[in-house]
């Protein structure tokens, strides 16, 4: 697993710009506390989770100071069991969801950071908002307060070829560009989660900041 990790790393540097920052998240599901403790003491402190059981199962099960991140499909009654032990939600795509984030957030009197879902690719079987529909979902956001808005996310389908891989990561980056210059008390957008084990090569290339890394890791 070490040098998995340290190859992954080296391809990031040399992948990346001179002035961009990649977070390496490392998709932790259905991976044993055992592993996720391995990666840790081997240098990776951020871990993805899609489930809420079994984030909370991890998140008592380990004394280590993880930063856990929810990358999966969020349930508005589930909202509450994570708001303030996760540090990102990557995976808001709706608004009701994003108003049931404020309201557990206010009621623990904590700010949750998160991003939005784009579903970029328009596909039928993926959550998310449409591209052109980022800019009505910042107006309404500026009405939360203890909801921050940091960057957008998106998954490209499965069976996407290189040049539509890079169309989809081109297009959302471009609308994270702009975006980043909507600034407000609660929108600050500096992460843009793009790419996982099978195209975050172009997805860093298209100027991902963010990566979800797990099959790689954890499975060689």
């Amino acid at each position: 697993m070490q040098s998995r990790i340290n190859n992954i790393r080296q391809q990031i540097q040399t992948l990346r710009k001179d002035d961009q920052h990649v977070l390496l998240v490392a998709v932790s599901k259905t991976c044993p506390i055992e592993q996720i403790e391995l990666a840790y003491n081997f240098g990776i402190k951020d871990f993805g989770e899609n489930k809420v059981n079994e984030l909370l199962n991890k998140i008592q099960s380990t004394s280590l100071p993880i930063n856990w991140h929810f990358i999966g499909h969020l349930q508005t009654n589930k909202v509450k069991y994570i708001v303030g032990k996760v540090v990102l939600i990557h995976s808001v795509d709706s608004i009701k969801l994003l108003q049931e984030i404020e309201k557990e957030s206010k009621k623990k009197n904590i700010e949750s950071e998160v991003l939005l879902q784009i579903n970029v690719s328009g596909e039928k079987t993926k959550y998310g908002f449409k591209i052109d529909e980022i800019n009505d979902i910042i107006n309404i956001s500026k009405n939360l307060f203890y909801t921050k808005i940091v960057g957008l996310m998106t998954m490209a389908p499965f069976e996407a070829d290189t040049e539509s891989l890079k169309d989809i990561f081109n297009r959302l980056h471009e609308k994270f560009i702009d975006m980043s210059r909507e600034k407000s008390d609660n929108i600050n957008m500096k992460i843009l989660s793009m790419g996982m084990s099978g195209d975050y090569k172009e997805a860093i290339l298209s100027g991902s900041n963010c990566v979800r890394i797990g099959s790689y890791i954890f499975k060689g």
